[in-house]
């Protein structure tokens, strides 16, 4: 007799890198049954049918979700409220709700807004995993392998909900650890955020620049690698910009401050301030795992 998979049904609305690869994972582990996508794309869809990431998919998330036993909102932090306004009549009664989002505290937010209240079948997550590049072909089935999802479940949130995203993140290969909303927005704020903004404002910079074509033909693979993240979709980092604000304005302007500090060190010639700081800087990337 037959075993009915980890997740019988699964809707995906927004099947791009982060959708996509975690419908490739499940399947390829054998734990989950039919697969349904959704998003605003239809050539988009069209290619997640034909590589066989989902089996079959609806332009309307509405008719997507019915039935199904977990649905995964994968779509940029704007679209989230649209999204919730949109499934929620629709949703299965034991249906259990979760988000890839990059900013916890804007999801939060939308999710009081459309239920007046947090219900305990949502549970907010972050994979901690992507590369620069989007789309259902851009997905692969193990890019969480390894690498950590964040879930940040509310006092209202249900525990047997919270243990199957759990356990569904786990399947892929992700280290998956709990933490507080703000505590969340405020560490990615840092380590993800920041480090995007100054990748496109440096591209931006540079490119506006008289010489950009010689200043680029002669970049190293330090620049290529430093801005790489800049090729990363605008508009779903705009969405992160805005839904994260209060906590990424403090880290420029702490960022700006060690920023200036340095200048006036090179303007001063003061060469010991210079030193020490690269030094610090080496000492503490070199303690730190983060390739």
């Amino acid at each position: 007799m037959s075993t009915q998979p980890f997740i019988p049904r699964l809707c995906v609305i927004g099947v791009g890198l982060i959708g996509g690869s975690l419908a490739r994972s499940l399947r390829e582990q054998g734990k989950v049954g039919e697969v349904i996508g959704s998003g605003r794309n239809e050539e988009n869809l069209r290619t997640a049918v034909h590589l066989g990431v989902v089996d079959r998919y609806d332009i309307d998330p509405t008719n997507a979700v019915v039935g199904a036993d977990v649905v995964v909102i994968a779509v940029p932090l704007g679209a989230i409220g649209e999204v919730l306004r949109a499934i929620v009549p629709h949703l299965a009664a034991h249906a259990v709700v979760t988000d890839v989002g990059s900013a916890k505290g804007s999801v939060v937010a939308d999710i009081e807004r459309v239920y007046g209240h947090i219900p305990p079948h949502f549970v907010p997550g972050h994979p901690i995993a992507g590369t620069e590049r989007s789309g259902v072909e851009a997905s692969f089935a193990t890019l969480f392998q390894n690498r950590r999802v964040i879930l940040t479940p509310l006092a209202e949130t249900d525990a047997a909900a919270h243990r199957l995203i759990r356990t569904m993140w786990e399947f892929t290969g992700a280290e998956v650890v709990d933490m507080g909303v703000r505590h969340h927005d405020v560490v990615l704020a840092a380590t993800s955020h920041l480090p995007h903004m100054l990748a496109y404002t440096l591209v931006d910079t540079l490119a506006r620049l008289d010489d950009r074509a010689e200043i680029f033909r002669y970049a190293a693979g330090g620049f290529r690698d430093f801005t790489r993240i800049a090729s990363s979709d605008p508009r779903m980092w705009h969405d992160i910009c805005v839904a994260n604000r209060e906590q990424l304005l403090e880290m420029i302007a702490l960022f700006s401050a060690d920023l200036e500090q340095l200048a006036g060190a090179i303007r001063n010639g003061d060469q010991s301030v210079i030193l020490t700081l690269f030094e610090r800087a080496k000492r503490a990337r070199d303690n730190l795992y983060l390739d």
